[in-house]
């Protein structure tokens, strides 16, 4: 017996003297074979390794090799490394003593999607809710094309979490199927129009308010009326979608530092009976992405909600919340508005114009970003009002080709009196003049009012040259009733 126990310490003693004494690193989900970096930029490279020991990074593109230190007590660390122009495969080796390598490295574009269940909806759609053009795109993705996707999993926490599901993929059928229809069809036109890798990070998910993708430090510094409690309660959220934070520490905070050019957001729904909270919180979202990230001047472009019948908010709360988004826009720097007023689905609240939305998201970022102004990417907004013998005549601001359709009735106008009742207005644009639209109705000889497709449920009819949609705007300056 005694024998036994001798000779199974001796091989205790030798086992754990030929464990290496350093720790394996690891990698947080945006890090690893198939990424894509942001290119000619100083890129982050982050994860834990053996706390306290060195950390080597050795980059292929250049030959060059940048290390640092691992926190003592966490083990975690940070680098930064010079990326060239566009282009790859290349190979990163980071070692703590044990070396890990990773390859098919690309450098590009690097964006970020998200928001709740317009953007998350994939390309292969939902049940009884499909994609418009789906299935084709699905079946023409080819792995060899240098675009790359990296699907964060569904995590919340209550506070900031270390790790979360996902990995870069290649553009293969089986991974464009479950990719955010909006986000893809955003990539698509980028790296085509490009010619160059892109790679997008989707972090999404369905029902969710803006107030859970902010983090608790937003809340404490500047609304300090919004209950925290559950982020220090040890007991399960039920809906933490709902809930401020949990969505930001479980899936973005596992995404920082990490390089990014911009951020597309598509949501709302979840918000649309507060637009005047809207307002403040978005652009702190702006401002606490771009800190977080440390990319100061990152875009956000950001998606209309759709036009959609809803039974359970008032009939013009879609009008007020989409100047909300368009209020709080105008304070953030770097950023531009989506329009949908024409691509909405009367009982369908995830509409399947994916595609639309994707190329007007990518054309911003084209237009604003990559110096392509030759397209009119810019929606067409509201400038003034004059009304005269019975008529209001609309001046928008727009390029200089103008608004469209000519010679054609467009759709969504309304007109009021003083008595403030909107009628259906008839709409067209002025002879002559390339931005002021004439409405009127017989049924309002003094109008005093005119707003366009500020209904919950409306059809836009007003165009820029590129067929870009007007988006919702009003003359007047009435309160919600």
């Amino acid at each position: 017996m005694r024998f036994f126990k001798t000779k199974t310490i001796l091989l205790c003693l030798i086992f754990f003297a030929a464990v290496p004494s350093h720790g394996k690193i690891t990698l947080p989900p945006v890090i690893g074979n198939n990424m894509v970096l942001q290119q000619q930029t100083s890129a982050a490279l982050f994860g834990k390794a053996k706390p306290g020991s060195r950390v080597k990074i050795h980059t292929s593109w250049n030959g060059k090799t940048v290390s640092t230190s691992a926190d003592p007590q966490s083990g975690k660390w940070l680098a930064y490394v010079q990326t060239p122009a566009a282009g790859g495969p290349y190979d990163i080796t980071i070692s703590d003593g044990e070396k890990l390598s990773l390859h098919d490295v690309l450098i590009g574009e690097v964006w970020l999607a998200s928001g709740q269940s317009n953007m998350e909806m994939p390309m292969k759609g939902y049940v009884s809710l499909p994609v418009k053009d789906g299935v084709r795109n699905m079946l023409s993705a080819k792995p060899s094309r240098p675009l790359r996707i990296c699907n964060i999993q569904r995590n919340f926490a209550s506070a900031p979490a270390g790790s979360c599901g996902g990995k870069w993929k290649k553009n293969e059928p089986g991974t464009v199927a479950w990719t955010s229809a909006t986000a893809y069809f955003f990539a698509d036109v980028l790296q085509e129009t490009l010619d160059i890798p892109v790679g997008i990070i989707v972090s999404s998910w369905g029902g969710s308010k803006i107030e859970t993708w902010l983090k608790r430090e937003v809340f404490e510094n500047n609304y300090p009326d919004v209950n925290l409690k559950h982020l220090d309660n040890k007991t399960t959220v039920e809906h933490p979608t709902l809930e401020p934070a949990m969505l930001y520490n479980g899936q973005i905070a596992p995404l920082i530092p990490y390089t990014i050019k911009g951020i597309i957001w598509y949501q709302g729904e979840q918000n649309i009976r507060e637009p005047d909270r809207y307002v403040n919180y978005l652009q702190s979202y702006a401002a606490m992405m771009r800190s977080d990230f440390r990319s100061p001047d990152a875009s956000l472009y950001v998606v209309q909600i759709a036009p959609y019948f809803y039974e359970d908010a008032p009939e013009n709360a879609v009008g007020y919340f989409c100047e909300a988004q368009q209020k709080a826009l105008r304070q953030i720097p770097h950023s531009g508005y989506v329009t949908t007023t024409d691509i909405g689905v009367y009982g369908n609240i995830h509409p399947p114009y994916k595609r639309e939305v994707g190329e007007r998201l990518a054309w911003l970022a084209l237009y604003n970003d990559y110096g392509f102004k030759i397209i009119e990417a810019l929606a067409p907004t509201y400038k003034s009002v004059e009304f005269k013998e019975g008529e209001a005549y609309i001046t928008m601001n727009v390029s200089e080709n103008g608004l469209s359709p000519v010679n054609s009735q467009i759709s969504g106008f309304e007109i009021a009196g003083k008595d403030r009742r909107f009628v259906p207005a008839e709409a067209r644009l002025l002879d002559g003049k390339k931005n002021v639209v004439r409405v009127w109705s017989d049924d309002i000889p003094e109008p005093v009012a005119v707003r366009y497709c500020w209904r919950n449920w409306s059809v836009g009819g007003l165009f820029n040259n590129s067929g870009i949609p007007a988006g919702p705007f009003r003359t007047d300056d009435w309160p919600q009733e």
